[in-house]
């Protein structure tokens, strides 16, 4: 990787600095989490700012590479990787906001004063958007032709929600003890597990969503 200073932590609070390295597998981190999980998560909108920053930084330092040098081509395909991770940790999120949209829209809209947005700015613009465009295609399409007692429609009810019983692989980055995981079948009891550090699981995403979200696992 390019050589470049510290960067401020991205949703860490401003005080926090993390090297290039460090900023990278946030990101990669980030993009896994997103990814394998039923629900939209936090954004990480300053982390996105940082990497494209980084990225910046490191385009500027292979221009001062000299022609033929092997580092050049290093430092191409690393910059490639992490525009990739980057692209498809914003892609991944946009397709979530698609596919749950009424329910993004509607977590965001009932979040309590100072806890952490679900949306960028520009996400949230993009959901509104999305919503407005939907009701008005199937007015448009279908509403319109039917009696006047079904030109409406809830979108809350006709969008499924995410399906937070899935079950998930994880790695524990902090133990965790005293986890109650619920019975699978009638038979079967509520039971407590210990989650050690570095042992992977697979387990119901509900019960793990407030591990993901303090960063104590990690999605794999």
């Amino acid at each position: 990787m390019a050589d470049a200073g510290e960067l401020s932590g991205a949703e860490e609070g401003p005080q926090e600095l993390m090297t290039p390295a460090e900023l990278i597998a946030r990101l990669e981190e980030a993009w896994l989490n997103e990814k394998f999980s039923p629900e939209l998560l936090e954004n990480k909108s300053e982390l996105v700012e940082c990497v494209m920053e980084q990225i910046t930084h490191m385009e500027d330092n292979l221009q001062r590479v000299r022609k033929g040098d092997v580092k050049a081509s290093v430092h191409r395909m690393e910059i490639d990787r992490i525009r990739f991770v980057l692209s498809s940790y914003l892609r991944s999120r946009l397709q979530k906001i698609e596919r749950l949209f009424p329910h993004v829209l509607e977590k965001e809209k009932s979040r309590a004063d100072g806890d952490p947005t679900f949306l960028s700015p520009e996400e949230f613009a993009f959901a509104k958007e999305y919503l407005a465009n939907t009701e008005v295609y199937l007015r448009n399409v279908a509403l319109k032709h039917m009696p006047p007692n079904l030109q409406s429609i809830d979108m809350l009810k006709a969008v499924p929600e995410p399906c937070l019983d899935s079950f998930v692989f994880l790695r524990v980055k902090e133990r965790q003890e005293n986890i109650l995981v619920e019975p699978e079948t009638d038979e079967q009891r509520e039971y407590v597990v210990d989650l050690d550090e570095g042992s992977q699981h697979l387990m119901r995403y509900r019960t793990i969503a407030p591990l993901v979200a303090s960063g104590a696992v990690q999605l794999i």
